[in-house]
């Protein structure tokens, strides 16, 4: 035996064998005695402010010797009409890499280099943002070139040529990926003729598409400050970055007045099952109807996000994920969709992919899922899951000063109250099962829904046909609205 385990012999030996017992009590005693002050969780709240009628957010944090400059604008491809929709998409990418009126892009990114910035310039279908980070001593040149990429664009010819044909890559490329297609097409069908359902195709990206004028019609509609809410945050005083902002903001031509009003969507409201045939190893499946719920301070809303969790947008733990994956293994993985809006009617459905062989039986499942949940209320455990998971969450919307001040852009944008987390927080933890299958019985009915199935129709376990009026389609670029083929079978059964 080595020394060392002859010491820790002796000592075990030595040791009183009724210590531990005697000590238990007055040690749990102790410790039921113990008392600890309430934690409370006080969300960060950012400074309001305005310069020259621009809203600003701001938040100082001293921690690391950076700061973050944030702007988003109100506008996008949905407020201008379809002639404008290749401009309107390019124009992230050619604000990042066009250069500007002072600069050529190669300079540019000399700048960006030398200074060593992080930036980012994108959009979404009504609106577009931007951001530039830097480290506290190159604040004011990072601003001032940030500002500058903003206000005026070069829009180089030679980027602009560039941005086309990587475009017209992506949308040959779109076309021969089953996922993409199937989403961009089931757009298309929901949507129709709204920029929704807009699907680029090579009409839409012809050298006129991007002229000079039309860049600079999209730009000087979009990116310009009646358009514009700003946020800063980092290791800045506020004096020092609102003398930043007034110089970036002066003289900034106002908006130009040319976008439209955001159009609202006529959404697809009847059934039908759409056929897109592709040689390929694993089925697309997409279906949803309209749902009228709107995002807001109400009861139905907050159940409705309860619903969508249980029924697949919580992973493992959803019953679609139960059904398909784990139940039946007829896929990786099954998730629903249930988006809500402040003006506009949303979706409700789900999507999957499988095996050719079991297309129809999953989807069958899917829709015996969504009666399920009508059928009867969900249990609590499964609602209380859902409520702890979000609750346990909430302070992860909290985690950066940058998060903070992004998400009270965004509700400025939205129309939402400044406290509309908590209120959501609040709405949720009152949900209860009943209000989950009342929701789900007044806004998803299975019978509405319209199906949307890409994959080799050679291999599919059944006609497509039995689950109601089908269209066939095929997988180039959207044209008018397709002709319902003649009904080949019984749709399904009334439920």
């Amino acid at each position: 035996m080595s020394s060392v385990l002859r010491l820790a012999a002796a000592v075990l030996l030595a040791a009183p064998m009724h210590s531990a017992h005697a000590q238990e009590g007055p040690v749990r005693e102790r410790i039921a005695a113990m008392r600890f002050p309430e934690i409370r969780f006080t969300p960060i709240e950012p400074e309001s402010h305005t310069i020259r009628g621009v809203p600003v957010y701001f938040f100082q944090d001293t921690e690391l010797p950076l700061v973050t400059f944030y702007a988003t604008f109100d506008g996008g491809v949905r407020n201008l009409t379809r002639e404008h929709l290749a401009a309107a998409s390019a124009l992230p990418n050619l604000l990042r890499t066009g250069g500007t009126a002072g600069l050529p892009p190669d300079s540019v990114d000399d700048r960006i280099e030398l200074l060593g910035l992080a930036m980012s310039f994108g959009q979404g279908g009504g609106s577009a943002s931007s951001w530039v980070n830097s480290l506290s001593e190159h604040m004011d040149e990072a601003v001032r070139l940030w500002a500058s990429m903003l206000r005026t664009p070069r829009f180089d010819s030679a980027q602009v040529e560039r941005w086309r044909g990587t475009e017209l890559e992506r949308v040959r490329r779109g076309r021969d990926d089953p996922g993409t297609l199937a989403f961009s097409r089931f757009n298309h069908i929901m949507y129709g003729d709204h920029p929704v359902g807009w699907e680029m195709g090579d009409a839409d990206l012809e050298p006129a598409d991007l002229a000079p004028e039309k860049l600079r019609h999209v730009h000087g509609a979009i990116i310009c400050p009646d358009n514009m809410v700003l946020g800063v945050t980092g290791d800045v005083t506020w004096q020092r970055a609102s003398a930043l902002l007034e110089e970036a903001l002066d003289g900034w031509p106002p908006c130009s007045g040319a976008l439209l009003e955001d159009p609202a969507p006529r959404i697809r409201d009847e059934p039908g099952v759409f056929v897109i045939h592709r040689e390929i190893e694993q089925s697309v499946i997409v279906m949803a109807h309209p749902s009228r719920l709107r995002q807001g301070d109400n009861p139905e809303y907050f159940a409705s996000r309860v619903a969508n969790a249980i029924l697949g947008a919580s992973g493992f733990s959803s019953r679609l994920m139960a059904g398909v994956r784990t139940r039946e293994g007829l896929a990786y993985g099954a998730s629903s969709l249930w988006t809500t809006s402040s003006r506009n009617d949303g979706l409700v459905g789900a999507l999957t992919r499988t095996r050719p062989e079991t297309t129809l039986q999953a989807t069958r499942l899917i829709l015996a899922t969504f009666d399920s949940m009508r059928a009867a209320p969900p249990t609590e455990e499964e609602v209380e899951l859902t409520i702890d998971e979000t609750v346990n969450g909430f302070v992860f919307n909290f985690r950066t000063p940058l998060q903070v001040i992004s998400r009270g852009m965004a509700y400025r944008a939205l129309g939402l109250p400044d406290d509309w987390l908590e209120r959501y927080l609040r709405g949720i933890q009152g949900v209860t099962p009943r209000a989950v299958q009342e929701v789900f019985r007044r806004e998803v009915d299975p019978d509405r829904m319209t199906i949307l199935l890409v994959g080799d129709t050679t291999r599919f376990d059944g006609s497509p046909s039995e689950l109601g009026t089908v269209t066939v389609l095929d997988g180039g670029p959207a044209g008018p609205s397709p002709t319902p083929s003649p009904r080949r079978g019984s749709p399904r059964s009334p439920r």
